[in-house]
C-alpha cells in the first residue's frame, strides 16, 4: 500500500507504509506529532506526541512525560481518510518519512484554503526520496500525480 494525498484537483502517491504527520498549534506554538501506519487499506494511528502543554492542550489520560514530550497511544479506530484543514492563517503540516520532514504542501502541492485528504492507495514511487532530493527549494514533488475527477 501507499499513501495518497489529495489536494485540490491533484493526488500525489508516495510508496510509504509509515509516516509522521506533524504541526504546530496555532495559539500555543507547541509541536504535535502523530505516527501513522498504513495497513489493510486503512490509516492506523500508532502514537502521538505533544512537545509541551498549554491552555486547552492537556495531555490525555495515560500519557507519559519523557524529556519534555508527552507520549500516548490514542484509542482511535483505523480510518479510511484523514481530512486536514489547509489555512493560510496557520503553519503548514509536515509529512515525515524515511528520516526526513517536509511541508505537506511541498510534497503534494495544494490549493490554498482547500482541505487535503490522506488515504491508503495502490502504487507510488518506490523511492520517494529520489524525487524529493531532486526538488529545487520550494519546489513540489508530484510523485505519481494524477488529476482527480470532479
Amino acid at each position: 500500500m501507499s499513501l495518497c494525498i489529495a489536494a485540490g484537483a491533484l493526488v500525489a502517491t508516495l510508496a510509504v507504509d509509515f509516516f509522521t504527520l506533524a504541526w504546530t498549534h496555532s495559539i500555543e506554538k507547541v509541536r504535535w506529532e502523530e505516527d501513522w501506519r498504513i495497513e489493510a487499506g486503512r490509516l492506523h494511528l500508532v502514537e502521538a506526541r505533544i512537545h509541551g502543554s498549554g491552555a486547552g492542550m492537556e495531555p490525555p489520560e495515560g500519557a507519559v512525560l519523557e524529556r519534555g514530550v508527552w507520549r500516548y497511544r490514542p484509542a482511535l479506530a483505523p480510518v479510511e481518510r484523514l481530512r486536514l484543514a489547509n489555512s493560510a492563517y496557520t503553519a503548514d503540516y509536515e509529512l515525515c518519512f524515511d528520516g526526513r520532514c517536509r511541508p505537506l504542501a511541498e510534497v503534494a502541492g495544494s490549493a490554498e484554503n482547500a482541505p487535503m485528504e490522506l488515504h491508503a492507495c495502490e502504487g507510488g514511487d518506490k523511492d520517494p526520496q529520489r524525487s524529493l532530493r531532486s526538488l529545487p527549494p520550494g519546489g513540489h514533488a508530484f510523485l505519481g500525480t494524477t488529476r482527480r475527477k470532479a
